[in-house]
């Protein structure tokens, strides 16, 4: 039986400077967590739902580390997003309610459930049939609606996108992209009709809705989109905050003329 040892001895393990084994790592990561738990006063006071919004974060600041290619924050940040889920886990187990190693049988029971042309005899040669099997599963685990995994946590862009891919996995979809470009223009010419704030906000809600599906039939994922146009957005009006500042000129003194000039020559910058 393996020794139990002391939190002095575990801070002490932590802090050592020497070569560890991914296993060790692994154990030294999770120590380190439950010491912070024991110790840290900030720690103590947290729960499941405190720290929900910065697990969040943390999600979106990997996500930007990935789009900016940033191998040295990628890593910073899968380490950040990963002691997040660790501590989850040690608030499970004080809760009584599961263990690191349910969680990981957990997970691979249903991965192997939910390949069964990896793990048995069923035959899947598309990503088309791998969806629809996946979604016919886990109605069969107990679900009443294949639509009752979809976050409300999450953006409504992307569940938007979830609930249109899922709804797609058994059949329930345009046959192809030609149907989701007219039904935008049939959206379009809805908004331009809409007469009160409350029909504009449906039939915003309505166009919205209709992108998000026309976006997974040119194989892009609406919040990525979205996320690049905002970043580019973003780096052409820095280039003229920068000329706007090297004139010596206030913004209010800018025509929306001089103002167009300004983003054309970002654009092309």
């Amino acid at each position: 039986m393996a020794e139990t040892k002391t939190t002095e001895q575990l801070k002490a393990d932590i802090v050592a400077e020497r070569e560890r084994t991914l296993v060790e790592q692994f154990e030294r990561t999770l120590s380190l967590v439950s010491v912070l738990r024991q110790e840290c006063p900030w720690d103590r006071k947290q729960t499941a739902e405190s720290l929900a919004h910065l697990l969040l974060e943390e999600s979106y600041e990997l996500i930007h580390a990935i789009d900016q290619h940033d191998e040295s924050e990628l890593k910073k940040e899968c380490g950040d997003l990963f002691l997040h889920l660790a501590f989850q886990v040690l608030l499970g187990e004080e809760r009584g309610s599961f263990s690191l190693a349910d969680v990981f049988e957990a997970l691979c029971q249903k991965l192997i459930s939910r390949h069964p042309h990896v793990f048995g005899n069923v035959i899947a040669e598309t990503e088309q049939v791998v969806l629809q099997n996946w979604e016919n599963l886990k109605l069969k685990e107990g679900r009443q609606s294949m639509l009752d995994g979809v976050p409300n946590a999450m953006s409504e862009l992307l569940r938007a996108y979830r609930v249109q891919k899922k709804v797609a996995g058994v059949g329930f979809d345009w046959p192809n992209d030609e149907g989701v470009l007219d039904k935008l223009a049939e959206e379009v010419r809805e908004l331009k009709e809409a007469s009160s704030k409350e029909e504009q906000e449906e039939e915003f809600g309505d166009l919205l809705f209709t992108l998000v599906n026309y976006s997974r039939f040119i194989g892009t994922n609406p919040e990525d989109a979205l996320r690049k146009a905002t970043n580019k957005f973003m780096g052409r009006f820095r280039h003229i905050e920068e000329a706007v500042k090297e004139s010596g000129r206030n913004w209010q003194e800018y025509t929306p003329e001089e103002l167009d000039l300004l983003w054309r020559q970002a654009k092309k910058r």
